[in-house]
C-alpha cells in the first residue's frame, strides 16, 4: 500500500527533479524554498556507501563537528569518578556517576543522547554493551567518547559534534541541523559532513565510495547532491 503524502509534501516534490544531482548551494536553496512544517524539522543527509560493512576493514564510523551545531539539546551522560567526574559536571554534563549510573542504565534508564566514559570506567561500562550498542551509544576511543578529558568531550558534544556509523546495509544517516537555520549555516554543516565522510573512506574500499547522497528535512522529499567537488579534495 502506497504511503499517502500530505499536500505540502506533494507540492515540495514538484520542485525536485529526482533524476538530477544538485550542487550543494542549489540543493540547500531548494530545500529552504519548501513550505515549512509546524515544527522545526531536522535536516539530514543520507548516504549510500560502496562498502561491505560485514568486513571489519570496511567499517565507516567517526564524528563530525558541525560548525553551527545540530540545533538539538544533547543530553550527555558521563561515566566517571573523582576529578574527571567533577570536570564533566562543571562542563555541563546532564548526568555524571559511575557504579550507581551503570546500575541505573542496567535497570532501563535511557534518557540520554551521548555516553562518555573514562578509560578506567570502561571496565564496568563494557558490561552495558547489549544495552548501549544497539542504540549506538557505546563509548568508543575512535569517537572521542572514551577519554580522561571529560570536560573537552562534553563541550565538543554540546557544541555540535555528531557521531556516525554505517549500518549493515551500507547506509549512513547524519543530522545536519534544523530547517530554521539560515541557508549559509545549513550549507556549512552539510559541507562539513560530506567532507568528513569522504575522508573516512576505508583504504580497502573499491570503486565509488559515495554512491548517493540525499539531503532532506523530516517532512520533505529528498534532494540528490553532487559530491564530486568534495571527492576531489
Amino acid at each position: 500500500m502506497a504511503t499517502k503524502r500530505s499536500k505540502r509534501y506533494r507540492k515540495s516534490a514538484e520542485l525536485v527533479d529526482p533524476r538530477k544531482e544538485y550542487k550543494l548551494v542549489e540543493a540547500v536553496k531548494l530545500l529552504k524554498s519548501m513550505t515549512p512544517a509546524k515544527c522545526d524539522q531536522t535536516v539530514d543527509l543520507a548516504f549510500r556507501l560502496g562498502v561491505d560493512p560485514k568486513q571489519s576493514d570496511q567499517m565507516v564510523r567517526g564524528t563530525v563537528a558541525l560548525p553551527n551545531g545540530s540545533g538539538k539539546k544533547v543530553r550527555i551522560l558521563v561515566f566517571a569518578k573523582g576529578q574527571a567526574a567533577e570536570a564533566a559536571k562543571a562542563a555541563g554534563a546532564d548526568m555524571v556517576g559511575f557504579e550507581e549510573l551503570v546500575k541505573k542504565v542496567t535497570e532501563g534508564f535511557q534518557d540520554f543522547d551521548v555516553a562518555i566514559a573514562t578509560p578506567e570506567a570502561m571496565s564496568e561500562v563494557r558490561k552495558l554493551g547489549k544495552i548501549l550498542g544497539p542504540r549506538g551509544l557505546m563509548p568508543n576511543p575512535k569517537t572521542g567518547t572514551v577519554t580522561d578529558d571529560t570536560a573537552s568531550a562534553v563541550n565538543a558534544c554540546k557544541a555540535g559534534r555528531v557521531e556516525f556509523k554505517v549500518d549493515k546495509a551500507a547506509n549512513l544517516h547524519i543530522v545536519c541541523g534544523k530547517f530554521s537555520f539560515a541557508e549559509e549555516k545549513i550549507q556549512q554543516n552539510v559541507a562539513a559532513v560530506i567532507d568528513t565522510v569522504v575522508k573516512a573512506r576505508p583504504s580497502s574500499a573499491k570503486g565509488a565510495f559515495i554512491e548517493s547522497c540525499v539531503l532532506s528535512a523530516t517532512f520533505t522529499p529528498g534532494i540528490n547532491i553532487d559530491t564530486t567537488d568534495f571527492s576531489k579534495n
